[in-house]
């Protein structure tokens, strides 16, 4: 009987357990599109084992779906934090990313999440820039980023500088409509007048009342922080009113091909921050592949057009592994140091929490684009970077465009 006991103590010491939690389903699914994709290549790459300093340890992995759900959110933290003691847990969900780094953090365990801008990660838990937190770390750009590229993307075009704006009420809601670091600050600042209809609820499917209050006030802009299911929603009853904006720039709205598509005819002109597209000048620290090379295999083997979390879903498991190859990673402590001293480059470009201001932050490239019809009939919309004001690396494919000159 002992036998056995002791065999499973040895293999266990040799194993590297790498929890994983995301949006598997739920309303944010499209988030979480290419999720199942990326983790079939990385247990591919992995199937023989992870060499760090000449020796080879096995991963086991553990996906947990949180379905989109804060309250299963806290159930996946228990699992994978108490249940199966993983190694390392990585987050690729911002309404996720709190039960769970909690937890993590009173238990000593690594993590790293993303896909959620850096103030709605931090804020909400009672940090500050200088403060951090104990175990938790997290890559992805800020909600002030946006603003930027949101309002250059503006400034480009005449409008009455009349901007209407609604955001969901979660964390990453809050850090978009946040007086001093999100949208508000910016629209008054640069001298664009704001007329919020405030926070709504993530399970609304009635904008009646936001359109209203827009066409009233006669704004030519559109803004804020809603899902693709949400603006279906309210486009479909702006259109019923005879609400015609000139422009709409709306944070997570229009990130996907899936929620443009699913707008008809009237998805064209969209505009949006981008995160990553195959026209990133970028290069993936595990595979080599370029973010182009990337985006195109996903299309050859799905069969759909490239999605942004792609890069994002790619780059969290560069950034873990070379976390775990530069530590001893049974050591917690080695490998919290591990990750705050990366300074490395991703398909979605540079990730350096080495040195970085705000503590156990790395902060990513952004830029803005519009959503445009194809004229090669591949694809009906393609995503076209317009605004590179954050990031002049990146290039810039084409002019922001009014939509009554789309129409």
């Amino acid at each position: 009987m002992n036998v056995p006991l002791v065999n499973i103590a040895r293999a266990a010491g040799n194993t590297i357990k790498i929890g994983w939690v995301g949006c598997l389903s739920g309303v944010r699914a499209p988030f979480a599109e290419p999720d199942t994709w990326i983790h079939e290549r990385i247990k591919a790459r992995l199937k023989d084992g992870l060499k760090i300093g000449g020796k080879t340890w096995q991963v086991e992995f553990v996906f947990k779906d949180n379905q989109s759900d804060p309250n299963r959110s806290s159930v996946v933290a228990s699992e994978l934090v108490l249940r199966e003691k993983c190694d390392l847990i990585l987050i690729e969900d911002g309404d996720a990313q709190a039960p769970v780094q909690e937890l993590s953090d009173a238990r000593g365990i690594p993590s790293i999440s993303t896909m959620v801008p850096w103030q709605g990660w931090m804020f909400p838990r009672k940090s500050t820039p200088d403060k951090g937190f104990p175990y938790s770390y997290h890559f992805f750009w800020g909600a002030d980023d946006v603003v930027k590229n949101f309002l250059g993307m503006w400034q480009s075009v005449a409008t009455n500088k009349k901007v209407g704006t609604l955001y969901i009420d979660n964390p990453a809601g809050q850090a978009f409509s946040d007086p001093k670091v999100g949208l508000p600050g910016g629209i008054t600042q640069a001298g664009y007048q704001e007329f919020s209809a405030g926070k709504f609820q993530i399970a609304t499917d009635d904008f009646t009342n936001q359109v209203s209050s827009f066409k009233n006030n006669g704004v030519d802009i559109v803004s804020g922080f809603t899902y693709g299911n949400h603006w279906v929603t309210l486009w479909n009853q702006a259109a019923q009113a005879g609400f015609k904006p000139q422009v709409c720039t709306v944070a997570a709205a229009f990130l996907f091909p899936s929620a443009v598509n699913a707008l008809g005819d009237r998805g064209d002109g969209m505009s949006t921050e981008v995160w990553w597209t195959p026209a990133y000048p970028f290069k993936s620290s595990l595979t080599g592949q370029s973010a182009g090379e990337l985006a195109a295999e996903w299309e050859k083997t799905t069969g759909k057009q490239w999605t942004q979390p792609i890069g994002y879903a790619h780059a969290l498991w560069e950034v873990a592994l070379a976390a775990l190859q530069n530590s001893d990673p049974k050591d917690k402590n080695s490998l919290r140091d591990a990750i705050a001293g990366l300074d490395m480059e991703t398909v979605v470009g540079p990730v350096k929490f080495k040195g970085t201001p705000i503590k156990n932050v790395a902060v990513t490239s952004l830029s803005g684009g519009q959503w445009r019809r194809t004229k090669s009939g591949k694809s009906k919309y393609e995503l076209l970077i317009v605004h590179n004001g954050t990031a002049p690396f990146i290039p810039k494919q084409a002019d922001l465009e009014l939509l009554s000159k789309l129409s």
